[in-house]
């Protein structure tokens, strides 16, 4: 018994007292779950529609139960018992006077047996089965009911949730939001598309539709309510992309003079082939925009092989010959290397000092680096993400050029954008100047993405391979056929040709077919989604113990090819190691190059006529693509073969499929994107946030016009709606779109 407080105490209790702020120990399971969820303020809420919808305005008599239907009935319960056969589990039976049905649990708690008790009326619901004592339904949702509890009159919303938040607490969540969202009106009739719903008619009908509704059309999203959503949310981020351009062209950035017969004039003349007529293209839309006082903002694509590398050093000779300097960053060492081998040996001999900076250059090589780069004396700094590292000082940072920009993250790409808006003000004296950027991509951004999520870049296209490019063939071998694989090898190697087999894990250890440094297929998205690796860890590792990997493969290759040089790579080995099997195959003294996908992008070595992929059939489609790429770089005819175990789903067939049917990039890209959506396409899944929650890309590009015109209209109307439309469709997440 507890010892009464003295009166004082007692007399301070029942005065009003502050209420102590929230933390996150005093919060329900269920609450904490919700904010996980980002469903944090009324609106959240009323935009988090349901995944399905179950039918509970009607009971069925038993007796009409079918095989494989799922039905709702309702009955006395007759019998309820725990039986031990194979495993322990609750055997209930009801009647409802037409027939009797059976309710298997092999899952249970008291809970169950007290609500499931003889005498007792429940309603039931789930799919039936034919069962040894007939009709069963096993695991069924249930409650205990009176006689005249009344049915509900619209269907039951079932909503995308967490284990810690029960669609029960989620329901009354959402059914009391509804009411205190503010879905005032933002959107003036003449800018929404014809036959779409108010937005408050239009959620009243997906989280409640009645069973008169077309259930199909609002599953199917094609309803006039999922039409109004849809709508809405490209608006937003239409808005949000708008107003990012426009942020944009109010700040400031040096301008890059052109001098006649500088260092452009000699970079051009020492080149040892000319540019194709795509890359001139292109060159003259990034000098226009160096010539301008707002910072450049734009996207160089083309597809593997189309001269990008070349595109960027010119760049970077107009910042240099300007009197800027210029970084150049690269997602992993590899592809920063090949980076530093090329404009080393283009920019060096014209007097340009270049420095080198990565995660793994240490000690007094790094402070020399250090050095040069904060006094001017490297003008080009190539290098990881380290380039732009808190102890890295620029003198005069004028231009940021990112290669491969899609593979790292959102987040990476905001932190990024900041530090290098930073560094350029340090640099400057502290002077509000922003660098120009250019992003560069192998991966060809589909022209509903580009006016979607890159509607603020400007986006300059390579579509023309150099000259003497030859075509590649692809082929698809099951793994049965792994000998004759091998074979063709032989007579590469027989030719004087090298090849590059590339596999998705280390080791028999590696999880996920990813090794350390976040190599594999998928990586990006999976390190986006720690809760759904541990809960898959024995399934993913028993999976990687099932692939072959490149550890056991070197093995296996070297012994089927005595006396041929065949080498190892991959991303747990130290850089200078990685560096030296690379120059080792570059130079033609590995005739095969075992790997993963380190060589991903970045990787030319001319002589390397043959790709095989270990299960192809693992890896996503455009990762597929610029492995392909890796070969044909050179005068002769190659090969990529994709070696494929079984069987396939049918994600993995439509991937393989588009590989063998096209070696186009921007194909590649549209397939990409249907198969994979524009989060995991973008990296955006690193983000933890999904970019389009409602729309797609591919079926709703005529609302994606529509929201495009829309958002300018409504900008010069009403910047003030326009901001409020922004703020509840996107919150916080409209930074994501500054990317």
């Amino acid at each position: 018994m507890s010892t009464p407080p003295p009166a004082s105490a007692a007399a301070a209790s029942r005065e009003p007292a502050a209420p102590a702020p929230p933390t996150r120990a005093a919060k329900s399971g269920p609450q904490q779950a919700l904010e996980k969820l980002g469903l944090v303020r009324d609106i959240d809420l009323a935009l988090h529609v349901p995944l399905r919808y179950d039918d509970e305005t009607r009971v069925v008599p038993i007796a009409s139960l079918r095989d494989g239907a799922t039905a709702q009935v309702e009955g006395v319960v007759t019998d309820c018992r725990v039986e031990f056969r194979s495993r322990r589990q609750l055997v209930v039976k009801i009647g409802d006077g037409s027939d009797d049905l059976v309710l298997r649990f092999l899952h249970f708690y008291p809970s169950h047996q007290k609500t499931l008790a003889v005498g007792h009326r429940v309603r039931v619901r789930g799919e039936v089965r034919a069962g040894l004592l007939g009709i069963e339904m096993v695991h069924p949702t249930f409650r205990a009911v009176d006689a005249g509890t009344p049915l509900p009159r619209t269907l039951t919303p079932v909503y995308p949730t967490s284990a810690q938040l029960p669609q029960a607490y989620l329901r009354k969540a959402v059914a009391g939001a509804l009411p205190r969202a503010d879905l005032a009106e933002h959107v003036p009739g003449d800018l929404l598309p014809a036959g779409t719903m108010p937005l408050r008619a239009a959620l009243a009908v997906l989280h409640a539709p009645g069973p008169d509704d077309d259930l199909d059309a609002i599953e199917d999203r094609s309803h006039p309510a999922w039409q109004r959503l849809k709508f809405d949310e490209l608006l937003a981020q239409q808005i949000a992309q708008l107003e990012a351009k426009r942020e944009r062209e109010r700040q400031r950035a040096p301008r890059f003079a052109a001098r006649v017969g500088a260092l452009r004039d000699a970079l051009l003349a020492a080149l040892p082939f000319g540019l194709t007529r795509a890359q001139q293209r292109v060159v003259a839309e990034i000098d226009a925009d160096l010539a301008r006082e707002q910072p450049m903002h734009r996207l160089l694509q083309g597809d593997v092989g189309s001269g990008k590398t070349v595109v960027a050093a010119l760049a970077a000779g107009r910042a240099i010959e300007a009197g800027w300097q210029c970084a150049l960053m690269a997602p992993t060492e590899i592809l920063a290397e090949q980076h530093l081998r090329k404009l080393v040996g283009w920019l060096a001999p014209l007097g340009v000092g270049v420095a080198w900076l990565t995660g793994s250059r240490k000690g007094k090589a790094r402070d020399r680096m250090l050095e040069q780069v904060a006094s001017g004396e490297a003008m080009l700094v190539v290098g990881t993400h380290a380039v732009i590292e808190e102890q890295v000082r620029f003198a005069r940072l004028g231009l940021a050029i990112i290669d491969e920009q899609h593979r790292f993250g959102v987040e990476q790409r905001l932190a990024l954008r900041a530090k290098l808006v930073a560094q350029a003000s340090s640099a400057h004296g502290g002077a509000a100047l922003e660098p120009h950027t250019l992003m560069m991509s192998a991966t060809p951004i589909p022209r509903t993405l580009a006016m979607t999520l890159f509607a603020d870049l400007d986006v300059s296209t390579i579509d023309e391979l150099p000259p003497g490019r030859m075509p590649i063939v692809t082929k698809l071998f099951a793994d049965a056929r792994r000998d004759e694989v091998i074979a063709r090898i032989r007579d590469e190697i027989a030719r004087g040709r090298q090849a590059y087999w590339v596999c998705p894990v280390i080791d028999d250890e590696t999880e996920d077919g990813a090794d350390s440094t976040g190599e594999g297929p998928g990586a990006g998205a999976r390190a986006a989604r720690p809760g759904a690796r541990n809960a898959a860890r024995g399934t993913a590792s028993a999976a990687a113990r099932e692939l072959e990997n490149v550890t056991r493969t070197h093995r296996r290759l070297s012994a089927a090819l005595p006396g041929q040089p065949v080498g190892l790579l991959h991303g747990r080995m130290p850089a200078a190691e990685k560096a030296a099997t690379m120059a080792a195959f570059a130079a033609g003294h590995v005739a095969v190059l075992v790997a993963t996908t380190v060589v991903e992008v970045g990787v030319d070595v001319a002589n390397a006529s043959l790709m095989v992929i270990e299960h192809a059939e693992r890896f996503g489609l455009s990762q597929l693509h610029q492995l392909r790429g890796r070969v044909g770089r050179g005068s002769v005819a190659s090969v990529c073969v994709l070696l494929y175990g079984s069987p396939l789903s049918i994600t993995a067939k439509a991937r393989l499929k588009a590989m063998l049917e096209t070696a186009d990039g921007f194909e590649i890209s549209r397939r990409d994107l249907e198969i994979r959506g524009p989060g995991e396409f973008l990296g955006a899944r690193q983000s933890g946030a999904a970019l389009l929650r409602f729309a797609d890309l591919h079926a709703d590009s005529e609302l994606v016009e529509q929201a495009r015109g829309a958002a300018e209209t409504l900008l010069a109307r009403d910047p003030a709606a326009a901001a409020r439309h922004v703020a509840r469709w996107l919150g916080d997440r409209a930074e994501y779109r500054k990317a």
